[in-house]
């Protein structure tokens, strides 16, 4: 009763609250890493990881790391807008995954603008000049492709989004 009434709320992983056991996601990597790994993550700093739970049941989760670009690896058009640095910093979604048993409510989209509202923020205390994610597979690919990711020229399965253009997708 108390699962049924309970709020979705995205807060950071609490491995004594939140279920992952139970955790069932389309990709098994996605899925064993957040039953076996993600505590480990955040235990040794290596990721922030966030979940959208209702009372003890993870519907969704995604982690947060620091990250850096190669200027080179950017399209030309874009690598000219920034400083001649070696590297340019940004943030990284590094795992982004909805249970399989919300499918089609929206959540991998509800996930993704929490990770990007929150790369934003951090915007204010740390740089980031972009957002990078690594597609799983093709379907994840274009579901980045159709938030406005770009893909790195060399690596089609890497894109990045601009944090101008979260700036502009989070706040409109």
């Amino acid at each position: 009763m108390e699962e049924e009434q309970a709020q979705r709320v995205f807060e950071p992983l609490d491995k004594k609250r939140h279920s992952r056991e139970h955790f069932s996601c389309e990709v098994e990597s996605l899925q064993q890493y957040f039953r076996t790994q993600a505590a480990q993550d955040l235990k040794k700093k290596a990721a922030a990881v966030f979940v959208l739970a209702k009372g003890q049941t993870v519907l969704g989760y995604y982690t947060l790391s620091n990250y850096t670009i190669e200027p080179d690896e950017l399209p030309h058009e874009i690598e000219r807008q920034f400083p001649n640095y070696p590297k340019l910093p940004a943030t990284l979604i590094g795992r982004l995954a909805r249970d399989q048993n919300y499918r089609g409510q929206g959540i991998g989209e509800t996930l993704l603008v929490d990770a990007l509202r929150r790369c934003l923020e951090g915007t204010s205390t740390f740089g980031a000049i972009a957002v990078v994610v690594e597609a799983e597979n093709e379907k994840a690919r274009n579901f980045y492709l159709e938030f406005g990711f770009i893909q790195f020229p060399d690596h089609p399965d890497k894109l990045f989004i601009l944090m101008r253009t979260v700036e502009e997708t989070v706040s409109g």
